[in-house]
């Protein structure tokens, strides 16, 4: 583990695989949260965790849990609420509710990780075009969503909330679908979670998902793919109509 004190953002962190951490994955410490250090981070497989009076934290567990946006596991309850439930699914149109949404303490929680300046942060990756978020509606009210990080054909999922039953699983069915129907290969996951276990997540060696990441990375994305219109959550599991953008 280093410490990233006085060092530029751009400077590559140590190698995951390389450095002497535990199996929790810390790597490095310190530093700050500019797009140039987020970037420079999540192209090597690591990510910022830590709480309100903690140095930043900096980690690459092993294993990595992982989703393959093909493997995605629908059960038949919830293909038969997305068949008849109402509700509209985006991208992008209110990156800052929700990441304000995933800020809030969970249930017996008092307090939550993602600060501040951690927002401020993701908020100043999204305005870049690397951040992006999948909303979930009801009628006029978010009802759930996920943000995370894209960077070539690798998404790096961060955070997702709930309000209503289904909406974390219902926003994880579109996530997954339109990464596949996009070409990406993962949607990482970070660290053990049962939720996505059921849906098809998995945990696979960390030098497997850096080998993943260095590939998915280097591809050159088309932006406009994020500039989507809004579906009605049923095309998730019936055909594509026509004029249907996802």
């Amino acid at each position: 583990m280093i410490s990233l004190n006085g060092l530029p953002p751009e400077h590559p962190f140590p190698d995951p695989e390389q450095a002497r951490s535990t199996r929790n994955g810390l790597i490095a410490i310190g530093g700050d949260l500019s797009p140039a250090r987020l970037i420079q981070a999540y192209k090597q497989g690591i990510f910022p965790w830590y709480s309100q009076g903690d140095p930043i934290l900096w980690w690459s567990p092993d294993p990595r849990t992982v989703l393959m946006p093909d493997k995605i596991h629908l059960s038949r309850r919830l293909k038969r609420t997305l068949k008849h439930a109402e509700f509209t699914l985006t991208i992008d149109h209110c990156f800052n509710t929700v990441t304000a949404a995933c800020a809030a303490p969970r249930a017996k929680e008092k307090d939550t990780w993602l600060l501040p300046e951690m927002r401020r942060a993701y908020q100043d990756l999204h305005q870049a075009g690397v951040a992006h978020s999948f909303e979930l509606w009801q009628q006029d009210t978010l009802v759930g969503g996920l943000y995370g990080v894209a960077i070539g054909k690798m998404f790096f999922g961060e955070s997702m909330f709930s309000h209503v039953t289904n909406a974390s699983k219902i926003v994880m069915a579109y996530v997954c679908q339109f990464l596949q129907k996009h070409q990406f290969p993962l949607l990482d996951c970070q660290v053990h979670n049962p939720h996505l276990i059921r849906m098809g997540a998995q945990e696979i060696p960390r030098r497997q998902f850096l080998s993943s990441v260095q590939k998915a990375t280097k591809i050159v994305q088309n932006a406009a793919i994020w500039q989507t219109e809004p579906i009605n959550c049923r095309h998730l599991v019936e055909p594509q109509e026509a004029g249907v953008i996802l």
